[in-house]
C-alpha cells in the first residue's frame, strides 16, 4: 500500500527500506534533503515539504511520523492536521509520552483524523529481524494499516493492543523492563570484570550463558557481540543517557502506587554516569570523616 514516512533517521530510514522491501510505495520526507535524495535514489518518492508529502499521497492517506518526541512530534502533528481530511491516518512511531497521545488523538477525531500509536522496538536491528510493534488506535484504522504492520513485523511480532494512547504505554513499560534489564547485566558483568580471584574472559561467559541458560536473551546475545569487539570496553565512557521512557515508567509507578525499585534505581544510576564526580559522595566522604575521624582522598 501507498504511505508516506516522515522522518528518515536510523529507525526511520530502516524502516523505509523493509517497507518498500515488502512491496510498500513510499512517500519520504526529511529535514535532510540529502536524506531524502538518498531514499529517492532507492525507490522512494522524495517530497520538499509536508505539503508536498499530503499532494502526493492518494485518499484515503496514511502518514507514518518518526521524529523525535515532545516538541518535533507536537508540531509535525500540528502540520498535518491542517493538510490531512477525514478518513486519513496519522501514525506516530516514535517514544512519545502517551498522555500526550491521547491528547492528540482526541484532537485528531474532532477532524475526523484517526490517530494510531505505533511503540516500536528493535533498534538498528529491525532492518534485518524485524520491529515488534505496540499498536494503540481506532480498530477500523488499525485494520487499514495492518499491512504495513505486518510487513515491518517478524511472525508474531506486532498486536493491537488498545484504543489510542495504548501502544505508547505499553512500549513505555517495555522501556523501563529494559532499563532494569541493562542494570542487572551491567551489575553482574562488573563484578565479573573486577574478581580478584580470576581472569576471567567475559565474552566466553556471555556466550556460555546464551546456550540454555535462564539469563540467556537477546541483551545477552549483544553483550556477547560487545565483548568479543572489546574485552574491557576501554573505548566506551560509562555516560547512559536516558530517552524520557525510563522516567516516565517510574511516574507512572508513583501515580499508580505501584512498588517498582528495580526499575527506579536503574534510572537512578543512568543519572550518576552522568557525573564524573558525584557531589553526593563528596559529602557522604565529608560527614563520615566529621563523625568518624574516617579519611577521605584528595580530588
Amino acid at each position: 500500500m501507498q504511505l508516506a514516512m516522515i522522518g528518515l533517521g536510523r529507525m526511520g530510514g530502516n524502516m523505509v527500506r523493509r517497507l518498500m522491501g515488502g512491496g510498500h510505495q513510499l512517500v519520504v520526507y526529511d529535514r535532510s534533503p540529502q536524506a531524502v535524495q538518498e531514499y529517492a535514489g532507492q525507490g522512494a518518492k522524495p517530497s520538499r515539504d509536508l505539503a508536498d508529502v499530503c499532494a502526493q499521497l492518494q485518499p484515503p492517506r496514511v502518514v507514518w511520523v518518526m521524529v523525535p518526541s515532545g516538541a518535533p512530534t507536537q508540531a509535525t502533528i500540528d502540520d498535518l492536521a491542517g493538510r490531512l481530511a477525514k478518513g486519513d491516518v496519522i501514525i506516530d512511531g516514535g517514544n512519545s509520552n502517551f498522555h500526550d497521545t491521547m491528547r492528540r488523538g482526541e484532537a485528531l477525531r474532532a477532524k475526523g483524523i484517526d490517530f494510531v500509536d505505533a511503540g516500536t522496538s528493535g533498534g538498528i536491528w529491525g532492518l534485518e529481524v524485524g520491529y515488534c510493534l505496540m499498536v494503540g488506535g481506532p480498530d477500523e484504522a488499525v485494520r487499514r494499516c495492518e499491512p504495513i504492520f505486518k510487513t515491518l513485523a517478524p511472525p508474531d511480532g506486532y498486536a493491537h493492543v488498545g484504543p489510542t494512547g495504548a501502544g505508547h504505554f505499553v512500549k513505555m513499560i517495555h522501556n523501563g523492563i529494559e532499563y532494569g534489564m541493562l542494570q542487572a547485566y551491567a551489575e553482574g558483568y562488573e563484578i565479573l570484570h573486577a574478581s580478584k580471584d580470576f581472569k576471567l574472559d567475559l565474552r566466553r561467559i556471555a556466550a556460555l550463558w546464551n546456550q540454555g541458560s535462564v539469563v540467556r536473551s537477546w541483551m545477552n546475545e549483544l553483550a556477547e557481540r560487545a565483548f568479543s569487539a572489546d574485552p574491557d570496553l576501554a573505548d566506551i565512557r560509562g555516560f547512559v543517557e536516558d530517552s524520557g521512557e525510563g522516567r516516565w515508567t517510574v511516574q507512572e509507578a508513583i501515580d499508580l502506587s505501584v512498588p517498582a525499585p528495580v526499575i527506579t534505581l536503574a534510572l537512578q544510576m543512568r543519572f550518576r554516569s552522568r557525573q564524573a564526580d558525584s557531589f553526593g559522595a563528596k559529602v557522604v566522604a565529608a560527614l563520615r570523616k566529621e563523625f568518624g575521624g574516617h579519611a577521605t582522598k584528595k580530588a
